[in-house]
């Protein structure tokens, strides 16, 4: 699994990254980002700290992107919303409960009315944001069919999580995270981390190939 991991590593940092500010005119409609951060190294190379990819037919990888980097809206992003999270354990901040509502219903809007800090969650969202886009850079990689997208997902995650190299630094935010499973992963995320589907080499391979091509759909 370290052989594996580290080969799909190697093929992900020789690839073109994206750094915010970066359009997404570039990015494939159909496809999966995998993150890398500053100050994070595994297999002698920028540690993958989170895979994902976007949701609905309709939705898109630019769109997906945009939420992460652009909309300053945890509730539209679970990443955002776990960097919030680790930021304001780390610093013991009670808003902490506030963050981890979820307010994207009307109706759950109106119940917190007056009850949240709205002025500080927009600070708490900058910092996720300062965060996010001075730290985290992207790869995108086109996928062929929409029937392949979540069970490459999937095994991208669990192979990462799995690998006993790729462990976070000590400095690494992810450790305040209240979430166990971001905590043990060293991912910034929870789903699929548990998976025990794995990469096989031929798919290492195939992804190499598409990401040294800049352009070939897995």
């Amino acid at each position: 699994m370290s052989g594996l991991c580290e080969a799909l590593h190697r093929a992900v940092n020789t690839a073109t990254a994206m750094r915010y500010p970066f359009s997404t005119d570039s990015v494939p409609h159909l496809g999966i980002y995998i993150m890398l951060e500053e100050g994070e190294h595994a297999h002698g190379v920028h540690r993958i700290v989170r895979v994902g990819t976007h949701t609905g037919q309709n939705g898109t990888l630019g769109s997906r992107l945009a939420d992460h980097y652009v909309r300053e809206n945890k509730d539209r992003s679970i990443f955002r919303k776990n960097i919030g999270r680790a930021l304001l354990a780390q610093g013991a901040d009670p808003f902490l409960d506030d963050w981890n509502k979820d307010l994207t219903s009307k109706k759950a809007r109106c119940e917190t009315r007056g009850l949240i800090d709205l002025d500080k969650q927009a600070q708490v969202e900058h910092r996720v944001s300062d965060y996010i886009r001075s730290r985290i850079f992207v790869v995108t990689m086109p996928i062929a069919t929409r029937s392949v997208l979540r069970e490459l997902e999937e095994k991208l995650i669990a192979t990462v999580a799995a690998c006993r190299e790729c462990r976070p630094s000590g400095k690494w935010l992810g450790n305040w995270s209240p979430k166990e499973k971001i905590r043990n992963s060293g991912l910034w995320q929870e789903q699929g981390v548990g998976s025990t589907k794995r990469l096989d080499l031929e798919t290492v391979n195939r992804i190499a190939s598409a990401l040294s091509s800049g352009g070939s759909s897995v």
